[in-house]
């Protein structure tokens, strides 16, 4: 009698019936497995899907990076671009009013070199900052200011009498034999930030960081 007695109070300590409380188990299981499996899956779906729209808005400004060369997007400085509209102006080569930016970036120094009257173009990597560049000379109404995605290496700088480099110092040496290359005589080159490792500057303009060094083909 008391074994039979433990084997009820086993049973039954809860107050309910066994039968009933073993379908509510068996059925709660189940359930309460399958939404847990689908919250982590609607979780997992917009953490990858914000990863993708993350690596897409950040490719275009990452993979210039990825190549051999690269001209990283650094903005010119308000003095920069004053000292390279100060070279310009400067410049006496027998049709020098075609421009080229190579590295163009946000289209600041296109954009000021439209607007004094150049043919101005500028050439970028990045595909939104050409958008970008191509957006402000329509809201600028500058027509004479044009942009391009465009390696710097595969451009036909015979159409060009003056053209403009924001480089780095890696890379100054490269550039320097691919303009003795490619450039026609009455030319001239402004380089900002980085001067050529061989060739003399014809002048200087500006100091430090805003630095400028004019050199005649």
């Amino acid at each position: 009698m008391m074994a039979m007695e433990n084997k009820n109070t086993g049973n039954t300590h809860c107050g309910c019936d066994p039968y009933l409380l073993s379908l509510v188990e068996t059925k709660e299981g189940p359930t309460f497995k399958k939404a847990s499996r689908s919250t982590g899956l609607l979780l997992a779906s917009i953490t990858g899907g914000a990863a993708i729209a993350l690596s897409v808005v950040c490719y275009p400004f990452v993979s210039p990076a990825l190549r051999r060369v690269v001209l990283p997007y650094v903005p010119a400085s308000t003095k920069q671009v004053e000292n390279v509209m100060k070279a310009l102006s400067n410049s006496n080569m027998v049709g020098g009013r075609k421009m080229i930016d190579l590295g163009s970036g946000d289209g600041r120094i296109v954009l000021a070199a439209g607007q004094r009257g150049f043919q101005s173009h500028g050439v970028e990597l990045n595909s939104v900052l050409v958008l970008y560049s191509k957006f402000t000379a329509w809201r600028q109404r500058i027509k004479n200011a044009t942009f391009s995605r465009q390696d710097l290496f595969k451009v036909d700088y015979t159409k060009y009498n003056n053209i403009v480099i924001f480089g780095v110092e890696e890379m100054m040496p490269e550039l320097e034999a691919l303009f003795e290359k490619s450039l026609v005589s009455s030319s001239q080159v402004i380089a900002c930030r980085f001067p050529f490792p061989n060739w003399k500057p014809s002048h200087v303009i500006g100091e430090g960081i805003d630095t400028v060094w004019v050199y005649e083909v």
